[in-house]
């Protein structure tokens, strides 16, 4: 779709699947169960959705995605059925990972940065996106390279530690512009420094929310993932996100959500937030 004078893309680049229990927090079974289906292991289908913004000389993508690093013991511990990853969906759009200006990594956990990296031929950890600058929270990256003994499993050096060795790694503090009308921004709750991505051109604006609204199934406020390190912050950021989105009629990118990746807001009869997919 275009935003002004961008081109965005969604790029699906591969399913898995989480505890449903996890991903809705204390929302009950019975509930969320209706909105999305568990398999036999309790697992609900989520994507791996990352967004390539073209224009004004760059090309950005958000997020990663899983990569192809991890070995079949954690792929079968989370359902991880392969897309095309990025590298597969750059090459339906003619591109390949050499076109990638930038990369902005929400946060690091394993399903934002495994594709960060890849092994080369001589199995070497290297940035997957070569001529690319790495942009990342400082707070975030000091929280990845020494996590705590709840977030130590979402982080895998190996996504991100060879960034560093590279030299390609770009660290910001709270809100910056990546490029004239888009940037970065911070939004706390799921931990304390993931960041959201805003684009605005030519009076159009997107948002890629991350995992603070990974799915249109978590537009309810109170739909909060157990994973969350800050839930009452969650709440709150999402509360004021969304009223923005709604008001200013900005198109919402989910990363997680299998089917409908992009949407506008509208509230219904109870005032709760409705996803109305949106076109190109």
């Amino acid at each position: 779709m275009k935003i002004g004078s961008y081109q965005v893309d969604v790029l699906r680049c591969g399913e898995f699947w989480l505890d449903g229990g996890a991903m809705f927090g204390v929302v009950p079974r019975v509930v969320w169960e209706r909105l999305t289906p568990p398999d036999a292991s309790n697992r609900i289908r989520l994507q791996t959705n990352c967004l390539l913004i073209r224009g004004e000389g760059a090309a950005i993508l958000m997020d990663t995605g899983v990569g192809d690093k991890e070995n079949d013991s954690f792929h079968e511990r989370f359902r991880v059925e392969r897309g095309p990853g990025v590298p597969g969906a750059l090459q339906e759009l003619g591109l390949t990972p050499e076109d990638i200006t930038h990369v902005v990594i929400s946060h690091l956990h394993w399903d934002h940065a495994g594709g960060a990296t890849r092994r080369d031929e001589h199995g070497k950890l290297v940035p997957a996106f070569p001529r690319a600058r790495y942009v990342v929270q400082r707070g975030e990256w000091q929280d990845a390279v020494a996590p705590s003994e709840r977030t130590s499993a979402s982080y895998m050096p190996d996504n991100f530690m060879p960034l560093q060795q590279a030299d390609c790694l770009h660290l910001v503090d709270g809100e910056t512009e990546i490029a004239p009308g888009v940037s970065v921004f911070l939004a706390p709750g799921h931990n304390k420094h993931m960041q959201c991505l805003r684009v605005e051109s030519a009076g159009a604006t997107g948002v890629f929310l991350a995992d603070l609204v990974p799915t249109r199934h978590h537009l309810r406020l109170a739909f909060i993932m157990g994973y969350d390190l800050y839930p009452a912050t969650t709440l709150e950021t999402k509360r004021e996100l969304l009223r923005s989105i709604h008001a200013g009629g900005w198109f919402l990118f989910f990363d997680h959500d299998p089917e409908v990746p992009v949407v506008t807001l509208d509230r219904n009869e109870r005032g709760h937030y409705v996803a109305i997919p949106a076109t190109a």
